[in-house]
């Protein structure tokens, strides 16, 4: 196609900008953004001009912004552009999209699209109106480029290693996944200042429905690559519950700046603490799969930690994990721990093997045994760190603007079903 010019929709949170830590062949330097005046907006001008006078590859982005009430039919109007980036404000952003792709612009955006069940149906429609209009309406899913998931991904599909998944219990599911993160954390260097609207769960989302996209993401993902998913025959939403996490007026005041907590979150406040509704823990199943996903948030990590990871797999011959604790000084490792029936020589050599096939792909890469378990080594080259990977989603997405009939027919069927299994659980547990 011919060049690509990004137009910024209302950026409300940090991810709009890391799509601009890095210059792109193809893409022009000239970025729109269309945005109300506010906080929201200055702090993503803050972070491009950031990227731009950093001392090592700095990058040479020149924006032009346009302001006002009426920034999105302005946006729709004008069209400097052709590729819709949007990032925050969750609970209308299925609302931009859908004008976005209705006016012909393709557009690369930010998990979730979308934060309540009633809008699984109008997501439907807006992916179908994509496909039609031969635009590319692309979800950024960083996890998938995370080294420790693709080799994951490998060795679960690796029946020499791994065996059959098992389709585990609710008790103990075939597949178990955790994250903990936290609300004060440093991002591209700097503290990260959150927007008061942040804490509105109806606007940003609860646990699963945000962060946890990620995690419902993966499951399918790993367990069957290349299947298109029918969330209506494929996934049954069994149990969810949710919790709060609770912050006190200092510590809003330190995330976000704000002397007091605002009006809106008012319903939410009870005797001077804000219960921030964002834990979530899920137990579904996904082609007959059992899966429990826990989305954990608390306020600040000790010091020297941060956030956390576990991602279990159980198969039939071994359990392939992925841990990211205090163990790992914080970053995510590999293992797999052979069962007992398989025995451990047995699923060593085999494992030896598929990480001699992954040395193609995946040079370096190594295998040590430790007790009970063997530990896949990962050279640092490909440890490149959560905000790198939306650079790699950004490439991704580049390449399939070249050529959209690549896009895997598979991607718009999941996203449905992932968006159905997030909307659904939060509905779910949100009953009394």
């Amino acid at each position: 196609m011919n060049e690509v010019k990004l137009l910024t929709l209302d950026p409300g949170h940090f991810h709009a900008a890391l799509i601009q830590k890095e210059m792109y062949p193809g893409v022009s330097p000239q970025v729109h953004v269309y945005a109300p005046l506010g906080a929201d907006l200055l702090a993503h001008l803050q972070r491009i001009v950031g990227f731009n006078s950093r001392k090592d590859n700095p990058t040479s982005w020149a924006l032009e912004v346009h302001t006002g009430p009426d920034f999105l039919n302005r946006l729709l109007r004008e069209r400097p552009g052709n590729v819709v980036v949007l990032s925050g404000r969750n609970r209308d952003k299925i609302a931009y999209i859908d004008a976005a792709v209705g006016a012909g612009l393709n557009v690369l955006a930010d998990k979730p699209w979308i934060v309540r069940a009633a809008d699984l149906p109008r997501l439907e429609t807006v992916l179908a109106m994509a496909d039609a209009k031969g635009l590319v309406a692309y979800d950024i899913m960083t996890e998938r480029y995370e080294i420790t998931s693709l080799l994951q991904r490998e060795l679960v599909n690796d029946s020499e290693t791994f065996g059959a998944a098992l389709p585990g219990t609710m008790e103990e599911p075939g597949v178990f996944m955790e994250s903990m993160h936290y609300l004060m954390k440093t991002v591209a260097g700097v503290p990260l200042r959150r927007p008061p609207w942040f804490f509105d769960t109806t606007q940003q989302g609860e646990g699963l429905t945000d962060v946890g996209t990620h995690l419902v993401d993966l499951v399918p993902w790993m367990l069957f690559p290349g299947r298109p998913l029918d969330h209506r025959e494929d996934v049954r939403v069994l149990t969810a519950q949710r919790w709060p996490t609770t912050l006190s007026a200092t510590d809003f005041q330190r995330v976000t700046g704000e002397a007091s907590f605002p009006p809106d979150l008012a319903p939410v406040v009870r005797e001077g603490r804000l219960d921030y509704y964002c834990n979530t823990k899920v137990n579904y199943t996904v082609c007959g799969v059992h899966v429990r996903l826990n989305v954990l948030w608390d306020f600040e990590a000790e010091p020297r930690a941060g956030d956390t990871h576990l991602a279990v797999v159980r198969g039939s011959r071994a359990r392939v994990e992925v841990r990211q604790g205090k163990e790992e000084h914080y970053r995510p490792e590999l293992y797999v721990i052979p069962n007992e029936a398989a025995g451990r020589d047995a699923v060593g050599k085999a494992l030896e093997r598929k990480v001699a096939a992954l040395q193609q792909p995946y040079p370096g890469i190594a295998m040590r045994g430790e007790e009970g378990r063997i530990h896949v080594t990962i050279p640092e080259t490909y440890r490149v760190g959560h905000e790198a990977h939306f650079g790699q989603v950004a490439r991704q997405f580049l390449r399939y603007l070249e050529a959209p009939a690549t896009v895997p027919a598979w991607e718009r069927p999941n996203m449905l079903a992932k968006y159905h299994t997030t909307t659904e659980g939060v509905r779910l547990a949100q009953q009394p």
